[in-house]
């Protein structure tokens, strides 16, 4: 059996999704996808799995049955990968990831994921105050609804009430053929609500996702702005100029510091399962940016277990119930 890996302070993954079939909110890009962006997209997507030497993905679970034994098989990975916990931000339906994370509920964590949209705040509040999930995720390119639209206020108010985390996706979304241009591609379109609820921790994924300069902006001008460093960043590549993941993470630490960077994965499927390459490139990043250990622990796992309040005891300890 493989040594179980150990690191110097607790790791929260902030950013997964649980593998399961139909993900409420992932990008359709219509009903009738063209063959040809279909074949597109099943191109760059197997290039990617050569780059990477990673290996065709599972099926995701469909059946109850298929839930449980993905559910048991993420909590083992994350003993094996010394990983204290993991944020599931998709999942299907709120009830489907709520039952997940009862299932290993000192391991894993899990966002609300439903459409923004005229009553998405009733939702929003069951999801946190009956099933026990602890944050709300949305894709900026698929929400056909401007974030300050008074239909949709009930939100913010309860976001900002409960101070609940919200991660918002923005930028390039999908594959071949994916999103590129839609009202609210770019972090700044959040400006507004983003600054009248500082209450609310908005967390932007993937460095913004081919917007970085607008979420530097964003993050300059607002104290509730968090940046996400999952995934990845493949984007870096499709820049005009170079950008490299030392680039990204020293100019987050020079604008705002490591208390509102967040270490992610972006992992959800099998035989991957937790991305160790991602958490080894990251670590190797801000080591040779020369940062604190404090602050590099506060990235990797401190800053994401304040927002969620989570415990942060040791992996052999997680069964105790602390």
């Amino acid at each position: 059996m493989a040594e179980r890996l150990t690191y110097a302070f607790p790791i929260v993954d902030s950013h997964a999704h649980f593998p399961v079939t139909n993900t409420i909110g992932s990008p359709t890009f219509g009903s009738a996808r063209h063959a040809l962006l279909t074949a597109y997209a099943a191109d760059r997507q197997a290039r990617m799995n050569k780059e990477w030497g990673t290996a065709p993905s599972e099926p995701p679970a469909t059946t109850p049955e298929e839930v449980i034994d993905v559910s048991d098989r993420w909590a083992a990975e994350l003993d094996a990968k010394g990983v204290r916990w993991i944020v599931f931000v998709t999942g299907q339906s709120n009830d489907l990831l709520a039952g997940v994370v009862r299932r290993h509920p000192d391991r894993f964590v899990g966002y609300a994921h439903h459409p923004l949209q005229p009553g998405a705040g009733a939702e929003l509040r069951r999801a946190v105050d009956e099933l026990g999930l602890k944050g709300y995720k949305l894709l900026g390119p698929t929400t056909e609804l401007p974030f300050e639209d008074p239909s949709v206020r009930d939100v913010w108010e309860f976001c900002a009430e409960r101070r609940l985390p919200v991660l918002i996706h923005f930028g390039y979304l999908g594959r071949g053929g994916g999103v590129v241009s839609h009202a609210r591609m770019s972090p700044l379109s959040l400006f507004a609500v983003a600054r009248d609820f500082p209450e609310i921790p908005f967390i932007v994924p993937h460095f913004g996702a081919g917007y970085w300069q607008d979420l530097l902006a964003l993050c300059w001008s607002l104290p509730n702005v968090y940046v996400d460093t999952s995934g990845s960043n493949q984007w870096t590549r499709w820049m005009p100029y170079p950008l490299t993941l030392e680039d990204l993470f020293r100019k987050a630490f020079e604008t705002i510091g490591p208390g509102r960077v967040l270490f992610g994965t972006d992992s959800s499927t099998f035989p991957r399962g937790f991305a160790q390459r991602y958490l080894e490139a990251q670590l190797q990043v801000c080591y040779t940016l020369n940062l604190e250990e404090r602050a590099i622990a506060q990235v990797f796992g401190g800053n994401a277990a304040a927002l969620l309040d989570l415990p942060l005891t040791p992996v052999g300890d997680a069964g105790s119930g602390s």
